[in-house]
């Protein structure tokens, strides 16, 4: 009886005839992705940099994955205009801690009704009411007023010191039976003598960085046609400057002591 020949088991091959039209279809795919991509509203800039990935994945270079972002990197002018911006920000928050505490004095001594602060562009002012540092139509600080003047001298002092500007305002009631012959004079020699008090009173302070002017009735706050609205007019303002500008720039600190304006 002749022997069974064993059958050797064929490998099955593969056909790989359909790889070809599988790549004309992803080609076409792409193809058509670009013309809608092309169709859409981008800006040119995002343009070339999609058309950049394309060419490098045609001509065998970086995949899609490994292409750099298109996004801009940081340029050291950007970064300089970071830093100058976290200085300006850095200067607001020491500003507004130096209100704070200003303003902890005033609830401390119950002077709310005499004291008010409040932020601007120039920096952190100081509103005081003529009626807790003079007598009417005087110019000199009483002794009993000393006080507040002695006490403010002490929120002056800075790390950095910075330039304070103090300023005199009257109502326009004609200053009448007293040693000065206008209110402008008035206001000026009220900002003076004040300004000599927070000087006096405290060693650490730099008169350098300190100055004095007056404006008499100009600029009022408040109507001057009511006795409430004079009281207001009637202030001396403390003004506390920055040292960085809204730029980022260091503030150009010119020292100079005004007397009058």
């Amino acid at each position: 009886m002749a022997k069974k020949s064993k059958k050797k088991k064929q490998e099955e091959e593969i056909p790989e005839a359909w790889l070809l039209p599988y790549s004309d279809l992803l080609t076409l795919l792409l193809a058509l992705f670009i013309v809608l991509f092309a169709m859409s509203s981008i800006d040119a800039q995002k343009m070339a940099a999609l058309s950049s990935v394309f060419n490098e994945v045609f001509d065998g270079g970086q995949g899609v994955m490994d292409n750099p972002s298109p996004t801009e990197t940081m340029t050291p002018k950007s970064t300089e205009m970071t830093q100058q911006m976290q200085a300006y920000m850095k200067d607001q928050a020491e500003l507004s801690g130096i209100q704070d505490d200003v303003e902890n004095y005033i609830a401390v001594s119950e002077l709310e009704n005499q004291f008010s602060t409040k932020m601007t562009e120039d920096g952190l002012l100081i509103t005081i009411r003529d009626s807790v540092l003079f007598e009417s139509g005087a110019a000199e600080i009483g002794t009993k007023n000393r006080k507040v003047a002695k006490d403010l001298s002490k929120l002056l002092v800075f790390d950095e010191q910075r330039p304070v500007m103090v300023t005199g305002y009257t109502d326009n009631i004609p200053a009448q039976g007293g040693i000065y012959d206008s209110n402008w004079e008035l206001s000026v020699m009220r900002a003076v003598n004040f300004l000599s008090v927070l000087i006096d009173s405290n060693d650490k302070l730099d008169p350098k960085y300190f100055s004095a002017k007056g404006y008499g009735e100009n600029n009022p706050i408040a109507s001057n046609n009511t006795e409430a609205g004079r009281k207001k007019n009637r202030r001396v303002e403390v003004l506390i400057q920055p040292l960085v500008e809204k730029d980022g720039t260091k503030k150009d600190v010119n020292i100079e002591q005004d007397v009058m304006q």
